[in-house]
Protein backbone atom coordinates (compact mmCIF):
# COMPACT_ATOMS: atom_id res chain seq x y z
CA UNK A 1 0.00 0.00 0.00
CA UNK A 2 1.14 3.59 -0.66
CA UNK A 3 1.59 6.35 1.91
CA UNK A 4 -1.66 7.98 -0.12
CA UNK A 5 -4.05 5.07 -0.45
CA UNK A 6 -3.07 4.29 3.65
CA UNK A 7 -3.63 8.19 3.85
CA UNK A 8 -6.87 7.99 1.89
CA UNK A 9 -7.92 4.63 4.29
CA UNK A 10 -7.88 6.74 7.14
CA UNK A 11 -9.63 9.56 5.69
CA UNK A 12 -12.93 7.61 4.31
CA UNK A 13 -12.98 5.60 7.69
CA UNK A 14 -12.72 8.85 9.77
CA UNK A 15 -9.59 7.78 11.32
CA UNK A 16 -7.55 10.73 10.79
CA UNK A 17 -8.80 13.29 13.47
CA UNK A 18 -7.58 16.75 14.08
CA UNK A 19 -8.39 18.90 17.35
CA UNK A 20 -6.82 18.89 20.79
CA UNK A 21 -5.81 15.72 21.67
CA UNK A 22 -3.85 13.86 25.25
CA UNK A 23 -2.06 10.66 24.17
CA UNK A 24 -1.08 7.60 26.41
CA UNK A 25 2.17 9.52 26.64
CA UNK A 26 0.88 12.28 28.69
CA UNK A 27 1.62 14.68 25.38
CA UNK A 28 -0.90 16.78 23.96
CA UNK A 29 -1.07 17.04 20.07
CA UNK A 30 -3.66 18.54 17.26
CA UNK A 31 -3.73 15.17 15.33
CA UNK A 32 -4.86 11.60 16.23
CA UNK A 33 -4.89 8.53 13.86
CA UNK A 34 -7.70 6.41 15.29
CA UNK A 35 -6.95 2.75 13.75
CA UNK A 36 -9.85 1.24 15.38
CA UNK A 37 -11.71 3.08 12.80
CA UNK A 38 -10.10 1.72 10.02
CA UNK A 39 -9.58 -1.81 11.78
CA UNK A 40 -13.37 -2.48 12.67
CA UNK A 41 -14.14 -3.32 8.70
CA UNK A 42 -12.16 -6.85 8.66
CA UNK A 43 -11.34 -6.19 4.93
CA UNK A 44 -9.00 -3.28 5.81
CA UNK A 45 -7.36 -5.18 8.84
CA UNK A 46 -7.06 -8.20 6.69
CA UNK A 47 -5.11 -5.75 4.32
CA UNK A 48 -2.98 -3.91 6.88
CA UNK A 49 -2.03 -7.18 8.27
CA UNK A 50 -1.02 -9.17 5.18
CA UNK A 51 1.34 -5.50 3.98
CA UNK A 52 2.91 -5.73 7.81
CA UNK A 53 3.82 -9.43 7.41
CA UNK A 54 5.09 -9.14 4.15
CA UNK A 55 7.41 -6.44 5.49
CA UNK A 56 8.23 -8.58 8.24
CA UNK A 57 8.25 -11.69 6.68
CA UNK A 58 12.49 -11.51 6.52
CA UNK A 59 12.15 -11.73 10.35
CA UNK A 60 11.14 -15.32 10.60
CA UNK A 61 9.10 -14.56 13.80
CA UNK A 62 7.32 -17.76 15.36
CA UNK A 63 4.70 -15.40 17.39
CA UNK A 64 3.27 -11.86 16.69
CA UNK A 65 2.92 -10.68 20.70
CA UNK A 66 0.73 -7.04 20.49
CA UNK A 67 0.09 -5.21 23.28
CA UNK A 68 -4.14 -4.65 24.42
CA UNK A 69 -5.96 -3.06 23.76
CA UNK A 70 -4.86 -1.37 20.22
CA UNK A 71 -2.80 -4.17 19.27
CA UNK A 72 -5.07 -6.80 19.60
CA UNK A 73 -6.73 -6.69 16.16
CA UNK A 74 -3.94 -5.93 13.68
CA UNK A 75 -1.47 -8.10 15.58
CA UNK A 76 -3.87 -11.29 14.95
CA UNK A 77 -3.54 -10.17 11.26
CA UNK A 78 -0.42 -10.62 11.09
CA UNK A 79 0.17 -13.84 13.01
CA UNK A 80 -2.63 -14.95 10.34
CA UNK A 81 -0.58 -13.66 7.48
CA UNK A 82 2.35 -15.22 8.56
CA UNK A 83 0.73 -18.19 9.57
CA UNK A 84 2.26 -18.39 13.36
CA UNK A 85 0.02 -17.95 16.67
CA UNK A 86 -0.74 -14.04 17.66
CA UNK A 87 -1.21 -13.87 21.56
CA UNK A 88 -1.55 -10.41 23.66
CA UNK A 89 -0.26 -9.30 26.75
CA UNK A 90 -3.10 -6.98 28.61
CA UNK A 91 -2.15 -5.02 32.31
CA UNK A 92 -2.93 -6.34 35.28
CA UNK A 93 -1.86 -3.95 38.13
CA UNK A 94 -0.77 -1.49 36.41
CA UNK A 95 2.06 -3.70 34.52
CA UNK A 96 1.42 -5.34 30.96
CA UNK A 97 2.18 -9.52 31.41
CA UNK A 98 0.86 -12.84 29.33
CA UNK A 99 -1.82 -13.69 30.60
CA UNK A 100 -5.10 -16.30 29.55
CA UNK A 101 -2.38 -19.42 29.23
CA UNK A 102 -0.46 -17.72 26.77
CA UNK A 103 3.20 -18.62 26.79
CA UNK A 104 6.66 -17.78 25.12
CA UNK A 105 9.86 -20.02 25.00
CA UNK A 106 13.12 -19.40 24.88
CA UNK A 107 12.33 -20.90 21.21
CA UNK A 108 10.24 -18.29 20.27
CA UNK A 109 10.79 -15.21 17.83
CA UNK A 110 8.71 -12.47 18.57
CA UNK A 111 7.39 -9.86 16.44
CA UNK A 112 5.88 -7.07 18.43
CA UNK A 113 2.74 -5.35 16.51
CA UNK A 114 0.65 -2.70 17.75
CA UNK A 115 -1.15 -0.07 15.93
CA UNK A 116 0.12 3.65 16.55
CA UNK A 117 4.27 3.92 17.95
CA UNK A 118 4.06 7.23 19.58
CA UNK A 119 7.14 7.67 21.77
CA UNK A 120 7.78 3.37 21.86
CA UNK A 121 6.34 3.13 25.31
CA UNK A 122 4.10 0.56 24.87
CA UNK A 123 6.64 -1.08 22.46
CA UNK A 124 9.05 -1.73 24.67
CA UNK A 125 7.13 -2.92 27.62
CA UNK A 126 6.05 -5.52 25.24
CA UNK A 127 9.21 -6.46 24.23
CA UNK A 128 9.85 -6.64 28.15
CA UNK A 129 7.17 -9.08 28.27
CA UNK A 130 8.71 -11.28 25.89
CA UNK A 131 12.16 -10.70 26.98
CA UNK A 132 10.90 -12.12 30.72
CA UNK A 133 9.92 -14.85 29.01
CA UNK A 134 13.38 -15.56 27.85
CA UNK A 135 11.82 -15.43 24.47
CA UNK A 136 14.49 -13.19 21.33
CA UNK A 137 12.46 -10.24 20.04
CA UNK A 138 13.13 -10.40 16.27
CA UNK A 139 11.34 -6.46 15.21
CA UNK A 140 8.60 -4.37 15.83
CA UNK A 141 6.52 -3.38 13.47
CA UNK A 142 3.51 -1.05 13.76
CA UNK A 143 0.15 0.37 10.94
CA UNK A 144 1.18 4.54 11.67
CA UNK A 145 4.35 5.54 12.60
CA UNK A 146 3.99 9.15 14.30
CA UNK A 147 6.91 9.11 16.52
CA UNK A 148 9.33 11.77 16.33
CA UNK A 149 12.02 10.11 14.01
CA UNK A 150 8.99 9.08 12.19
CA UNK A 151 9.67 9.11 7.85
CA UNK A 152 13.46 7.89 8.90
CA UNK A 153 12.65 4.04 8.66
CA UNK A 154 13.49 3.45 11.36
CA UNK A 155 12.76 3.36 15.34
CA UNK A 156 16.07 3.28 16.70
CA UNK A 157 15.21 3.66 20.11
CA UNK A 158 14.01 0.46 20.01
CA UNK A 159 16.78 -1.26 19.38
CA UNK A 160 15.24 -4.09 16.93
CA UNK A 161 14.52 -3.97 13.41
CA UNK A 162 11.33 -1.63 12.68
CA UNK A 163 9.05 -1.06 10.39
CA UNK A 164 5.62 0.78 9.79
CA UNK A 165 3.52 0.92 7.26
CA UNK A 166 2.71 4.84 7.39
CA UNK A 167 5.23 7.48 8.89
CA UNK A 168 3.61 10.36 9.65
CA UNK A 169 4.73 13.71 11.59
CA UNK A 170 2.13 15.12 13.76
CA UNK A 171 3.28 17.72 16.22
CA UNK A 172 3.35 16.95 20.04
CA UNK A 173 3.81 19.45 22.84
CA UNK A 174 4.56 18.81 26.43
CA UNK A 175 1.34 20.01 28.37
CA UNK A 176 2.53 22.92 30.04
CA UNK A 177 4.15 24.07 26.16
CA UNK A 178 1.12 23.22 24.46
CA UNK A 179 -0.19 26.04 22.27
CA UNK A 180 -3.81 24.76 22.08
CA UNK A 181 -4.36 24.60 25.59
CA UNK A 182 -2.76 28.22 25.90
CA UNK A 183 -5.93 28.71 23.28
CA UNK A 184 -8.29 26.93 25.99
CA UNK A 185 -9.10 24.56 23.44
CA UNK A 186 -10.38 21.70 25.28
CA UNK A 187 -8.18 18.66 25.39
CA UNK A 188 -9.84 14.98 24.49
CA UNK A 189 -8.64 11.49 25.45
CA UNK A 190 -8.65 9.12 22.82
CA UNK A 191 -7.28 5.42 22.81
CA UNK A 192 -7.86 2.43 25.17
CA UNK A 193 -5.01 2.89 27.94
CA UNK A 194 -5.07 5.43 31.12
CA UNK A 195 -1.92 8.42 31.04
CA UNK A 196 0.55 7.96 32.25
CA UNK A 197 1.80 9.70 35.14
Amino acid sequence: MTRDELLDLFRRSGALLEGHFRLTSGLHSPGYLQCALVLQQPEHAERLGRAIAAAAAPLRATVVLSPALGGVVIGHEVGRALGVRAIFAERQDGALMLRRGFTLSENDRVLVVEDVLTTGGSTRETMQVARASGAQVAGAASIVDRSPSAGEGQAGHLGVPFHALLAISLPTYEPDACPLCAQGLPVVKPGSRPLLV
